[in-house]
């Protein structure tokens, strides 16, 4: 698959089969993620992978009320929870660089996309969540002090075929050229 077809076509996915993700599928998704950039080549990211029926329903449940991805990570044969450490990406000696200290969820939102972009491309499909409990989501998979679980990644094979994308604003409405407010583009 061509890069500009899986990041034209890729879509979220809340619906899966009965399909069993390999270890192979996901040593594949975190070999993606391996080669994201990160600040300063920080690499702040960390992975749970998670196949364990009663730990995906304890992450299912940090998930808000009426949140739509919580059935289908109950239905996912495996889970990826991204983390990171804090305190690294955007610093240095433990001093914030810019205004905006929390770098370490850029660096890891690459990586997330790269995994989701590489299962696309493997069949499979995806859906970041983030509208959760993050306190309850670090105590149910055991991350220690000093990193942050951000986000879950729910991954099998889609039970529906991909719709068709929603609108997206034309590049002449958000791209600016030498200033904000002077158009780029036609």
């Amino acid at each position: 698959m061509e890069l500009q077809e899986a990041i034209l076509k890729r879509r979220s996915q809340r619906k899966f089969t009965d399909y069993v993700v390999t270890d192979a599928e996901i040593s594949e998704l975190l070999e993606a993620a391996r080669w994201a950039p990160s600040w300063a080549n920080t690499q702040v990211w960390e992975f749970v992978v998670v196949r364990d029926r009663k730990v995906i329903e304890q992450i299912a449940a940090t998930f808000s009320q009426n949140n739509p991805a919580a059935k289908g990570t109950q239905a996912a044969s495996v889970v990826i929870v991204g983390c990171a450490k804090t305190g690294v990406s955007g610093a240095h000696d433990g001093k914030n660089l810019t205004i905006f200290s929390e770098w370490f969820l850029f660096d890891l939102a690459l990586a997330v996309q790269n995994i989701c972009l590489r299962a696309h491309d493997l069949g499979l499909g995806t859906v970041i969540v983030s509208l959760l409990d993050h306190r309850a989501l670090k105590k149910a998979v055991n991350v220690p002090d000093g990193f942050e679980a951000v986000t879950v990644i729910p991954i099998g094979k889609p039970a529906v075929p991909d719709k068709q994308a929603p609108a997206r604003r034309n590049v002449s409405e958000f791209a600016h050229l030498d200033t904000f407010g002077k158009k780029y583009g036609r």
